[in-house]
This record gives C-alpha cells, sequence and structure tokens, in this order.
C-alpha cells in the first residue's frame, strides 16, 4: 500500500511538469505553422502578381506572423509587396480578384505618390489564438 501511494504522489507531483510541456510543446507547433501559412501565403501572393501583370517590377517582399493589429488575442498572416508596373490600379485589383476579395481593411491594393503600388494582405493564422497573439 505504501509503494502505491507513494507512486501515486510522485504521478501527482509530475503531472503539472508534464502538462505544461505538452502546452509548451502545441503553442511551439501552433508557431511553426502559423509562420508556415505565412510564408506560403506571401509565396502565392507574389506568384499571383507575377503571373498577372506582365511588366511587373517587385521592389520589396514583406511578411509578418502576430498581432499584427494590437487588438485582441490573436495571430495574422500578413504579407505586404511592394512593385511597380504601368497598370493602372483597377485593373490589377480586376486581375488580381479571381484569387483575392480586396476589401479595403484586411485587402487592398494601395498606390504611392512615387507611382509604386502596394498590395496588402492580412488573414487569420491557422493556429489564431496562439500565444504569439497575447
Amino acid at each position: 500500500m505504501t509503494k502505491y501511494l507513494k507512486r501515486l504522489g510522485i504521478v501527482m507531483l509530475l503531472l503539472p511538469l508534464a502538462l505544461a510541456a505538452v502546452w509548451l510543446i502545441y503553442e511551439i507547433f501552433g508557431m511553426c505553422v502559423n509562420h508556415m501559412a505565412t510564408w506560403k501565403q506571401t509565396a502565392s501572393l507574389q506568384a499571383d502578381l507575377e503571373r498577372e501583370i506582365s511588366d511587373i517590377e517587385v521592389v520589396s517582399v514583406y511578411s509578418e506572423t502576430g498581432n499584427t493589429s494590437g487588438t485582441g488575442n490573436h495571430v495574422d498572416c500578413l504579407s505586404s509587396i511592394v512593385f511597380s508596373t504601368e497598370m493602372e490600379k483597377m485593373e490589377i485589383e480586376d486581375r488580381m480578384s479571381k484569387e483575392y476579395a480586396f476589401d479595403g481593411w484586411s485587402s487592398y491594393v494601395d498606390q504611392a505618390d512615387d507611382g509604386y503600388y502596394t498590395v496588402y494582405i492580412n488573414t487569420s493564422a491557422p493556429f489564431a489564438d496562439n500565444i504569439e497573439g497575447h
């Protein structure tokens, strides 16, 4: 009986550590999946732009995984590509609308004063409640 109680005591002492380890592994796994999703989103966006716009010249590619808005506890996948082309903004939006729904908030095309365009896509991450968003 003493052996049984001793083993039970050890299990009860180690259980919180085991649960904390499982939680930590889950959070790290979620972070990795979220970053891969952002990378995939950015690569797809760049490939779609290069396929739809023949004279595109990509200036910069930026991506970010985390709480991009600063509000709430959530994780976003942000992709932003700056490029130049002879096309007009409406034509770019029309061509890209096959793949993206531009809503003016989480996805849009913007033209700067210097003539460069920026395509901005911000979506929810697969593990949106990950520790990275807090």
